[in-house]
């Protein structure tokens, strides 16, 4: 998929409406809670294009998730975006963490032709040093341990396909990919 060429990215972070720990954790309840993270980014996107169409601008919505299962790729970075705006960095679990959720967000964009104030990116982690939580809390090893800076690749910090690999077992018991989020709800960040 191409994306339209346009000046600015709007991005922003749904956080989920109640803060799942390892002590409370359920797969379950967690999956409940990324669906209705999702259906507010749905309402709140509506809303934004509204606005947009009504205004005439040019404004493209990229897909929430990656195109392709093998390579796990976006055709945009929703991460990247959002360190861009310094909404957060990216964690030892390989996902974005706020100061105030840590990773317990939604991450939506738009792609609008319209000047937007532009801050500087955060270049590096902001997880403890010697916090490894989130590494420890993978029940298949998938996280490195390794401390994002701006040049980090995803590699080195997550075996994607182990981690999708491991959660599309799940399809034919659950009708869908488990949830997981341990790597998620062992960070103490935001809590």
């Amino acid at each position: 998929m191409q994306l339209l060429f346009t000046k600015h990215t709007l991005v922003y972070a749904v956080p989920h409406l109640e803060f799942v720990t390892l002590n409370n954790y359920s797969e379950e309840n967690f999956e409940l809670l990324i669906c209705e993270a999702r259906e507010k980014v749905n309402q709140i996107q509506n809303e934004i294009e509204t606005i947009l169409k009504n205004e005439n601008s040019i404004y493209e919505i990229p897909p929430l998730s990656q195109s392709s299962e093998e390579t796990l790729v976006a055709p945009l970075s929703f991460k990247y975006a959002a360190v861009h705006a310094r909404l957060g960095w990216i964690g030892k679990n390989g996902v974005l963490i706020t100061r105030k959720y840590g990773p317990r967000v939604r991450l939506a964009a738009i792609l609008i032709d319209f000047e937007f104030p532009i801050s500087s990116p955060i270049f590096s982690s902001q997880c403890p040093s010697n916090c490894f939580k989130c590494v420890d809390a993978c029940p298949h090893k998938a996280l490195k341990g390794k401390q994002w800076d701006i040049n980090t690749k995803r590699f080195e910090i997550i075996d994607f396909q182990l981690c999708i690999q491991k959660r599309k077992e799940y399809i034919k018991k659950h009708g869908r990919k488990h949830s997981c989020g341990f790597c998620m709800v062992s960070c103490p960040i935001g809590l």
